[in-house]
């Protein structure tokens, strides 16, 4: 199965258990929505999107290095393609999947949107390991705490994985249940990035006070489980979750990923990115 415990991971047919497990712990795995024909056609857009940016021939929008981890450190890969559903069919297809945006609608209410073409919309991310890569792994942090101003939350996350993920190709960590804890904003930030004096204290499904600080960087944190993913599978997690990405073993292996979110709260207008940079990572 998917995860660390065996647990987690759920059909097409089971989406009321999924449902029912991610208010539980905060993230769930959707298996089987896409077939190895529509992986397939999502890695070769998105390969070939990605080569079009390393060319210069998709325009800066699509390829910022806003989310690297050093990128002076970067000796030719593009990491990211930004707005990838803009110029991926078989990626817009499978961000609006009548399946998936069933799923949303029922974590986040009828009127949720898709956060296409705001911030960096939809991301492929080759998360390669290795010196020619400009990107490392993501300490601890919950989506929220990138916006803690704004007023689009709560929001569910999605990650198509095109790679299958192992220690060996680095994976999620997270803290299941963790949502329900009223986190603090990240006053003491590990990447710099300072908070908006607007910030509101604390995000979470409930108030509850966690029962220890999340650590800054990579610490081992109690309770916490591995989320392992096959080819296809859709892994959704809260705005509210703890988790990071453990750094591949094996300089030679690939973990390349769609990734974006669904939106419960008010749009913001145009223009407006209080996002940092590992948001969502």
């Amino acid at each position: 199965m998917g995860t660390a415990n065996g647990e987690g991971v759920f059909g097409v047919d089971e989406t009321a258990d999924l449902l029912w497990f991610y208010d539980m712990h905060g993230y769930a795995i959707l298996r089987g929505l896409l077939d190895e024909d529509r992986v397939g056609q999502i890695e070769a857009e998105c390969v070939d999107a990605q080569a079009r940016v390393r060319s210069g021939e998709l325009a800066g929008r699509h390829g910022s290095t806003v989310f690297l981890d050093d990128a002076s450190s970067s000796t030719g890969v593009v990491n990211y393609v930004e707005y990838v559903s803009e110029v991926s069919s078989a990626v817009a297809d499978a961000v609006t999947d009548p399946v998936l945006v069933a799923v949303m609608r029922q974590l986040l209410g009828s009127d949720c949107w898709l956060r296409e073409h705001e911030q960096f919309g939809v991301v492929y991310q080759d998360a390669r390991p290795g010196r020619d890569s400009g990107y490392a792994r993501i300490g601890w942090h919950s989506d929220w705490q990138a916006g803690p101003s704004l007023d689009v939350w709560p929001s569910t996350a999605f990650t198509i994985h095109v790679d299958g993920t192992s220690p060996a190709n680095g994976f999620l960590r997270v803290v299941p249940g963790s949502h329900l804890w009223a986190t603090p904003a990240p006053f003491r930030n590990a990447n710099g990035v300072a908070v908006p004096e607007t910030a509101r204290p604390v995000g979470g499904r409930t108030d509850r006070t966690p029962p220890f600080d999340m650590p800054l960087r990579f610490e081992k944190v109690r309770g916490e489980v591995a989320v392992y993913a096959e080819a296809g599978d859709i892994l959704l997690h809260d705005a509210y979750l703890w988790h990071s990405a453990a750094r591949a073993t094996d300089d030679d292996t690939r973990r390349r990923h769609v990734r974006g979110g669904y939106f419960g709260g008010i749009r913001p207008p145009a223009g407006v990115e209080e996002f940092v940079k590992n948001a969502a990572r």
